[in-house]
């Protein structure tokens, strides 16, 4: 059976599981690869040109050392994914790692989330440590049907204080943590909100979500009991579209908010479960998904933070439509799917749209092709079984012309 094309560069997507960083999940894809004979004369052409041209300029013969990051598939990704987030990972093989900045800025993106109102966390997702807690019983249909005109536009987002940033050389949770005011506002960065739209199970408590935990401290208190007298976390100003601001006649985009209202002690009560808030949104890089949630939740006087995210699409690739799983590369023939990823680094994104249909097709030819060979083995098999009885005849035949000459000499012999 015939192996793919040796030039395999190019961009594909892949969809990232739960549970695992996109570097750890992208090495296990090349691990993959690298030990799949799809990959074997990529491998081998690569390390023959290098090698040739470490002779070249040296005149020496290259070593181990430099030869090393020549036997992997050269992978990389063209935009994280934290591990509690899935979808659309865009990576980028060979020569088109070099690609790969085209989807680190300027790209289009969609989300699909899921928070629960009436907490806020030091990640703004359930992994992180309780910060507020707040009351949600009160949020009203009326104000969630508000929140996409609100936030679609152009927006000013704030970086949660808990961010891996830092201001002074100093981290800001450490500011946080130890009650201290910042030295000075955060810097909100520019992003565009292309769409937002709010499904009809928000505020459903028909869910499987469990309410997160308070996070206890040695002394006996809770963290948000410390964390509520920060000045920096009690800042109730926010951020909504200049298309919504300038609807109203307002020339600046920050609002002074009414506080969240106070947690009403009912998420104690056994069984509770929050309320749900779900949407889907289509975002400009750069766009933080946490924090839109976390301001979606201070308008409506609670606090919000994530259970759920998935990235729908990411500029021409969008899951069900051209993105591979893991599972197309460790469970399927390598000549099927070698057929398909070589379309695809041919053709891209955006030529391609039915990525079953190219599966479908490459499992018909490769079942075809398997069909063919066992028709041609069987055949040969029976030319050599042929072959074997025609000289299990001879020999007989041999034995018993050998046998009759025995015979007629032992006559012969009788007679005289």
């Amino acid at each position: 059976m015939s192996e793919e094309s040796p030039e395999m560069n190019g961009i594909l997507a892949i969809s990232k599981p739960q549970g695992i960083t996109s570097s750890k999940f992208l090495a296990e894809l090349q691990k993959v690869f690298t030990e799949s004979p799809v990959f074997s004369q990529h491998l081998a052409n690569i390390r023959g040109n290098k090698m040739q041209a470490i002779v070249q300029t040296s005149g020496k013969r290259a070593s181990k050392r430099q030869m090393r990051k020549y036997v992997k598939v050269k992978m990389g990704h063209g935009g994280t994914l934290d591990p509690l987030a899935t979808g659309v990972l865009v990576v980028g093989i060979g020569n088109g790692t070099k690609k790969l900045q085209n989807y680190l800025q300027g790209t289009i993106k969609k989300y699909e989330a899921e928070a629960l109102f009436g907490a806020s966390t030091t990640s703004g997702d359930v992994e992180g440590e309780v910060l507020t807690k707040n009351q949600s019983s009160h949020i009203t249909q009326k104000q969630i049907d508000e929140i996409p005109e609100k936030f679609i536009g152009h927006l000013k987002q704030t970086p949660p204080i808990f961010a891996a940033l830092k201001m002074d050389g100093k981290p800001l949770y450490e500011y946080a943590r130890q009650g201290l005011p910042l030295p000075r506002a955060i810097e909100p960065r520019e992003v565009q909100i292309y769409d937002l739209e709010v499904m009809n199970d928000t505020l459903s408590t028909n869910h499987s979500y469990d309410f997160i935990k308070s996070t206890e401290l040695n002394e006996g208190e809770n963290l948000e009991d410390v964390l509520s007298k920060n000045p920096t976390l009690n800042d109730n100003k926010l951020y909504f579209s200049k298309e919504y601001t300038e609807k109203l006649g307002k020339d600046n985009e920050s609002f002074e908010i009414d506080p969240p209202l106070p947690n009403d002690g009912s998420d104690k009560v056994e069984g509770f479960k929050a309320p749900l808030l779900h949407f889907t949104a289509s975002v400009s890089s750069g766009t933080y998904i946490r924090s839109l949630i976390s301001d979606i939740g201070k308008s409506v006087q609670s606090s919000a933070y994530m259970v759920k995210l998935i990235r729908l699409k990411q500029a021409e690739w969008e899951l069900n439509k051209n993105v591979f799983k893991l599972e197309d590369f460790t469970e399927r023939p390598h000549q099927v799917w070698g057929k398909v990823l070589k379309i695809v680094l041919e053709k891209g994104g955006e030529e391609v749209q039915d990525l079953s249909k190219l599966f479908e097709k490459a499992e018909i030819e490769y079942n075809e092709e398997l069909k063919k060979e066992n028709e041609l083995k069987n055949q040969e098999d029976k030319v050599d079984e042929n072959k074997d009885l025609n000289n299990q005849e001879k020999v007989e035949e041999n034995f018993e012309n050998d046998d009759n000459s025995t015979k007629k000499r032992n006559i012969d012999d009788v007679e005289q």
